[in-house]
């Protein structure tokens, strides 16, 4: 089978633009009548007109008694006016009908009773006093609801007390999911390798609910040409829009170009757009056809930028506005020319300053953009943004809830989930935004003011301490308190079973043996150079030295997945995953937190959090962790 090649990329402002503006060549869902009962929600197709005023008859507003105005003109304290009840004055409740020849109602507590049927008033009524007049609300024939307005709780009262018991809206266009490919399994099973959990058609079809379509997931289609066809066919006829998943690329078996081209016409093939270039949009029998990128990232940012506003002017729903601010990214980002790049970014402001701090770039990394707080968008015709200039993040969740979030850019360990979990089930109001770069560029990030606290775990050589000679050398003349947070084993971790009978730090110099290891600057890179140099090896006799990973679980899942035999990390994220672990260090790992922020209620919580006994028991019941004097200060 041929490989089917982008010929260009279109750039994403035009393709969203040929999008929508498709959308009058297309065969699209009808107007619909609703009740009006049923129609919150929905948009209105066409304007509509009250049938009978609001309120149809002149009703009391206040409970009292019904009076003609004229019969209390001079009341007052030197001279009353005296009523008589089923005479001049007739007792009515709120919402009663006002009695014929009355025009005001006088409030209970203004009667001053005489007999039991005589009462004395000593203020004048004036017409209409406490009287909803008929029409007061609407009158017959007043506009109710435009079109392209969203109708709410309180219109469909309006609509039904008017008389309108039936609304025309637009529609909820029927959206065709189909999956593609052999390699799909149901996400409820336990895939084999080279199977695929089929998620992307669960998170499409939440996107389409959200924006007012009426998704359907239909069978996975195999790789099978023909079988596709049959499939896209069917849908066509079926349903308004059609979501093919997968199957958009340049692979030999992606189909879906090459049939898209046969039965209809292709408008987009590409587009200048990181993640989601793969991406495609045609028509077939008047019904357009959106093809999916196969990773999920890719299909999620397709899918806002692309498909929302496609179906949103369809169904009529206003898009949200986009919230923005002005961010410093903590670091440089580097990008390709020619493509306009979506960087998933987590943000927390450090004094007066919005930091964003990148999370992984990959297109099948989900985690990413579920707990991404904003979008930070390098244009086509950028090569990447400083750390030194704020630039626009587009916000994923309120700036609300940001501000009480708390940077924390430095060594990653297990503990940390533990306290965002605390922090969550107390309902604290912060949270952690985590950028796991090593112990030295937690240090580093704190010198330039770009977090509000980092974690270390670095052994000096010379002295054989940890931690104190670094935040001297690298934080000089920045008052800075150390706050110790938990102890912990360190050591190698080997496949269960440990089939390469690796024993000590010596084994790395083998040459059936693979090893990964930490990045650059982490603490856990320091001490093995440390192992290293003390057992006179190089570097460059380990094979799988330069294999760099940022955390203790990724060292783990290269292990089990097969990657590599060897690596130096945690106990606990050995544990995780199942493999068996070498014991070699104890080390200490701390908070160091700046001066003028030790007093800031975010580090008050976690520090609360971190001396708690549900934290220490947390970690006490993980592998190789002594949580024992958690929270207790260090002398600097």
């Amino acid at each position: 089978m041929k490989r089917s090649i982008y010929l260009s990329l279109t750039p994403l402002p035009e393709a969203r633009e040929r999008v929508l503006a498709s959308i009058p060549t297309l065969e699209l869902a009808k107007h619909e009548t609703l009740p009006a009962e049923e129609a919150e929600g929905r948009v209105m197709a066409e304007a509509v007109f009250a049938r009978r005023s609001i309120p149809h008859y002149a009703a009391a507003a206040m409970d009292g008694v019904a009076v003609n105005a004229k019969v209390t003109f001079g009341a007052s304290d030197a001279s009353p006016v005296t009523l008589k009840i089923g005479e001049t004055a007739f007792w009515v409740n709120t919402g009663a009908p006002m009695p014929t020849g009355t025009n005001a109602v006088i409030m209970v507590e203004q009667l001053l009773k005489k007999t039991p049927d005589t009462f004395e008033i000593r203020t004048a009524a004036h017409p209409w006093q406490h009287v909803r007049p008929v029409g007061e609300d609407t009158i017959k024939g007043d506009l109710l609801l435009v079109s392209n307005q969203v109708i709410r709780p309180p219109d469909i009262a309006l609509l039904l007390n008017a008389g309108v018991f039936s609304v025309r809206v637009k529609p909820r266009p029927r959206v065709a999911i189909l999956p593609t490919g052999s390699e799909l399994v149901p996400p409820e099973s336990s895939p084999r390798p080279g199977e695929i959990l089929e998620t992307n058609s669960r998170m499409i079809a939440a996107y389409a609910r959200d924006d007012g379509a009426l998704p359907s997931i239909l069978p996975p289609c195999r790789d099978e040409r023909e079988e596709l066809v049959h499939a896209l066919e069917a849908a066509a006829k079926d349903y308004d829009i059609l979501f093919i998943l997968s199957g958009s690329s340049a692979g030999a078996k992606d189909f879906t170009r090459t049939i898209l081209e046969e039965l209809g016409e292709i408008l987009i093939h590409g587009i200048a757009m990181m993640p989601g270039k793969p991406a495609l949009y045609g028509i077939v029998h008047r019904k357009p056809v959106f093809g999916i990128p196969g990773y999920p990232t890719s299909a999620a940012l397709f899918y806002e930028e692309i498909i929302r506003p496609f179906i949103g002017e369809i169904t009529g729903l206003p898009l949200p506005a986009p919230s923005t601010l002005e961010a410093i990214p903590f670091r440089k980002i580097p990008s390709k020319l020619g493509q306009e790049e979506f960087i998933r970014v987590r943000l927390g402001k450090v004094g007066d300053s919005w930091i964003a701090v990148p999370l992984a770039r990959g297109a099948g990394i989900l985690k990413g953009l579920s707990e991404a707080d904003g979008i930070l968008r390098i244009p086509m015709d950028s090569e990447g943004v400083s750390d030194t200039a704020p630039v626009p993040v587009r916000l994923r969740k309120p700036k609300s809830t940001l501000e009480g979030q708390l940077i924390f850019i430095g060594s990653h360990d297990l503990s940390l989930d533990r306290i965002e979990v605390l922090m969550a089930a107390g309902a604290t109001g912060v949270s952690l935004a985590i950028g796991a770069v090593g112990s030295l560029g937690g240090l580093f990030a704190l010198k330039g003011g770009k977090t509000h606290l980092t974690a270390i775990h670095l052994l000096d050589p010379e002295t054989q301490t940890y931690n104190l000679p670094y935040v001297q050398k690298y934080l000089s003349g920045r008052a800075v308190r150390i706050v110790h947070l938990l102890k912990r084993t360190q050591g190698l971790m080997v496949r269960k079973g440990n089939p390469k009978g690796i024993k000590t730090i010596r084994d790395l110099a083998r040459d059936d043996v693979q090893f990964v290891n930490r990045q650059r600057g982490a603490g856990t890179r320091v001490l093995l150079d440390f192992f290293l140099e003390r057992e006179n090896i190089s570097p460059e006799a380990v094979s799988g030295y330069l294999n760099e990973v940022a955390t203790h679980a990724m060292v783990a899942a290269e292990i089990q997945g097969g990657m590599a035999d060897c690596g130096l990390g945690i106990q606990a994220a050995a544990e995780a995953l199942d493999l068996d672990f070498i014991p070699l260090a104890r080390e200490p790992y701390d908070l160091v937190i700046p001066d003028e922020l030790y007093g800031d209620r975010r580090i008050r919580v976690l520090l609360d959090i971190i001396r708690s006994t549900p934290f220490r028991e947390a970690m006490a019941a993980l592998g190789g962790y002594d949580p024992s004097e958690s929270g207790t200060e260090k002398t600097l």
